[in-house]
């Protein structure tokens, strides 16, 4: 994968070193591990598919914490069904955005995330940047690509599925730490926003698909 990408972005000819390096005669048991690359020229829907997949194997809980939230139709008919089947489920997004357009998308988003039961945090230090989900203590996907229509159908992008309890665990804990210092995103504070918010916030959400 790596020298994929890094012989398109050079030109330089690599493909001799696979063969030069002698593969591993066993594997020690442990982690088990996926890792999978998008972009302009993958067929289908992968990185989409994937989100939905991890989202929909969700049973008791589920944390996922990033920066940029714009899903296609199938995240968002997955993480509202999460809730609603029973799991405990949490995001967490930066309170402040480096794209005012894709910040406001992702506002739009929180009256039927809120709708559908699930906790929405806002992250106050920074733009959180981590991209991750945690499912059941269990499984955690972690990578490079975010919830919006660049990372599922344009940019090149790296993810990797883990599962493992010890690494999953590792990574919740991280995601905890975002969340004792975030604030929760209450249903009140949504419906008290002003006309003239949510008409700019829904207006931009109809641009979701080329953001």
């Amino acid at each position: 994968m790596f020298l994929s990408a890094w012989i398109a972005e050079t030109g330089e000819a690599l493909e001799q070193l696979p063969s030069a390096s002698p593969a591993p005669q066993r594997f020690e048991p442990g982690v088990i591990g996926q890792m999978f690359g998008t972009g302009p020229g993958t067929g289908g829907n992968a990185m989409s598919d994937m989100f939905v997949a991890a989202i929909y194997a969700a049973r008791v809980d589920l944390l996922i914490t990033t920066p940029y939230f714009v899903p296609d139709q199938a995240i968002m008919r997955a993480v509202c069904a999460a809730p609603r089947r029973g799991v405990t489920t949490t995001i967490v997004f930066p309170a402040r955005n480096n794209s005012w357009l894709v910040g406001s998308v992702c506002r739009s988003a929180y009256a039927d995330l809120l709708a559908s039961r699930f906790a929405v945090y806002e992250y106050p230090l920074g733009l959180l940047h981590t991209k991750s989900i945690t499912i059941d203590g269990e499984v955690a996907l972690v990578g490079s690509a975010n919830m919006d229509r660049r990372s599922l159908q344009l940019n090149f992008e790296n993810n990797l599925l883990i599962s493992d309890r010890e690494t999953t665990t590792a990574i919740r804990k991280r995601q905890s730490s975002y969340l004792a210092v975030s604030r929760p995103v209450e249903p009140e504070a949504v419906r008290a926003w002003t006309f003239r918010a949510r008409l700019a916030q829904n207006t931009v959400g109809m641009m979701s698909p080329v953001l």
